[in-house]
């Protein structure tokens, strides 16, 4: 699978972590920065990871701020991706099996390493669940698309 990876500097560290991870996974592995814990505009970074999704290139990515928020929302104001900050495994579990989120976001200030490490795992095992979920997500990529909001 290819996977888009970007954090800003708060983020860094567990970026290399995942990364590492994700590469160990036999993943490709397109990393939009930052390269080191100088300042950056995070939005900058997860709108070129997510572009990347949209555009075809990567089929999911991880997003790492100090939160989890900050990229979670910009993320989520790209027309066609489903984000989801998640700080365990059932919530990465579920954002795939229940929103098809292509993309996860998580908050180095929050997680550790290893849980870090759990909920790529289990977000990445995870695949959407159409059968029970399909409506909901149809719905959410009507409202996406609607020009007038």
């Amino acid at each position: 699978m290819a996977i888009a990876i970007g954090c800003d500097e708060a983020g860094f560290e567990l970026k290399e972590v995942l990364k590492r991870a994700l590469l160990d996974g036999g993943h490709e592995v397109e990393d939009f920065g930052t390269h080191d814990t100088n300042p950056v505009l995070y939005p900058d970074i997860a709108l070129a990871a997510v572009t990347s999704i949209v555009e075809g290139r990567n089929d999911r990515g991880v997003l790492i701020c100090g939160t989890g928020i900050g990229m979670a929302i910009t993320a989520n104001k790209v027309r066609g991706i489903r984000a989801a900050q998640c700080h365990d495994t059932y919530s990465a579990e579920r954002a795939r099996k229940s929103n098809n989120a292509q993309v996860i976001t998580m908050g180095a200030r929050v997680i550790g390493q290893e849980l870090a490490k759990s909920i790529l795992h289990a977000w990445l095992a995870s695949e959407f669940e159409p059968s029970r979920s399909g409506p909901k997500v149809a719905r959410i990529d009507e409202i996406d698309a609607d020009t007038r909001r």
